[in-house]
């Protein structure tokens, strides 16, 4: 099966703004300066796979697949009748307690056969609810076509759907599930770990600082134990470690994973437009720069008149329409923002005391006007 690397949530000290009822923040600190190496990196050789598979979830209680309208369902169906010797032609199946599913699964590395493994289960039809079912036995394939385990069990759903004539709850979604420990390894993965000549780092957030510094500590912890440097900085993401001729390599692994490395991560405000969350780096600079935010409150008052005809004339009553529309911009104070460091950042943007939306287009203007020295991310 194919190796590749795994991505990294960036973890780093942090401002999280939290909006109160004056649409101003405060801090939620992280200080992840400094952390493991087994928390900002992941050995290249140790890795999950991926599994899928194709499967029948049985026993629901009416909320199955519509034959009719899942063809697939059935035709798995009749197959797996036959295969347990029960004929099933020239009949027609009408059965809806029996929904096809997508299984998933992560193959942890170094997973030894006999061991177990979560699975999720997907409906892949029209079933409208997966409570109550049991996954029958469903080989998962890896992306090279080999079987390495197989799953079975009660499907765990919390998602719930009660409907009546008039009304319809749902809560969650009850087309999905797990199996914990549902898919039992019958195949492992082929792992060179006690024979290769060292080990490779792969950082989860990738930053040659984060990575020099890794080296470094490394290598001073090996000077004292080892007589010599064994760690070498490649490139922004991955860290090579030779090792020592008198080392046991998985001895060797646990005594670097539990190392302490200073991190580094570029400046960066995550926006997220639709919650109206911001997150700040520590390391954002604001130049001094003048904000003024005002808020358009556009109002329309509607007010019909009666209009009466004059007296012996053939006019009716009839209806006038009157409508009132003013305009006008609320706040409009000007404020002088100077961050040069995160705190006085964050006291410059609550002086203002605008809606999170407010100070989202503030951070737009300012990244716009060149004095925002932080990548900005829109999400």
């Amino acid at each position: 099966m194919t190796h590749a690397p795994s991505r990294f949530a960036a973890a780093c000290f942090a401002l999280l703004m939290v909006f109160g009822p004056g649409g101003g923040f405060g801090f939620v600190q992280q200080s992840a300066a400094a952390s493991r190496i087994k928390d900002i990196a992941s050995l290249q050789a140790a890795r999950d796979n991926q599994l899928i598979g194709y499967g029948l979830v049985v026993g629901l209680q009416g909320t199955g697949d519509g034959l009719r309208n899942s063809p697939f369902t059935e035709q798995s169906l009749r197959a797996m009748l036959q295969n347990l010797g029960i004929s099933t032609e020239g009949g027609a199946t009408r059965a809806n307690n029996v929904a096809a599913v997508i299984v998933t699964a992560n193959l942890p590395p170094f997973a030894s056969i006999g061991s177990r493994v979560d699975v999720t289960v997907s409906s892949l039809g029209d079933a409208t609810s997966l409570r109550g079912g049991t996954l029958v036995m469903t080989s998962l394939s890896g992306a090279d076509g080999q079987i390495y385990a197989v799953a079975q069990g009660s499907v765990i759903v919390s998602g719930i759907q009660a409907q009546g004539d008039a009304a319809t709850l749902q809560q969650g979604i009850a087309t999905s599930g797990r199996l914990p420990g549902g898919a039992i390894i019958e195949r492992e993965i082929p792992t060179s770990f006690k024979s290769v000549g060292g080990l490779v780092y792969q950082l989860r957030n990738p930053d040659f600082s984060t990575a020099v510094g890794m080296a470094d500590v490394i290598n001073a912890y090996a000077e004292a134990r080892y007589d010599g440097p064994i760690a070498e900085a490649r490139d922004s993401t991955t860290v090579a470690v030779r090792k020592p001729e008198r080392a046991d390599l998985a001895r060797l692994t646990a005594e670097l994973e539990n190392l302490v490395v200073e991190t580094d991560t570029p400046a960066r405000v995550v926006v997220n437009e639709r919650t109206g969350t911001i997150v700040i780096g520590n390391d954002v600079r604001v130049s001094r720069v003048a904000v003024s935010h005002g808020t358009l409150t556009v109002q329309i008052n509607e007010t019909p008149t009666v209009v009466q005809p004059s007296p012996f004339s053939d006019g009716v009553t009839a209806i006038e329409p009157l409508t009132d529309i003013t305009a006008g911009v609320d706040g409009g104070q000007v404020a002088i923002i100077d961050g040069p460091d995160l705190r006085s950042l964050v006291a410059g943007l609550n002086s203002i005391g605008v809606t999170p939306d407010g100070i989202i287009a503030i951070l737009q203007g300012i990244k716009s006007a060149g004095a925002l020295h932080a990548e900005l991310v829109l999400q």
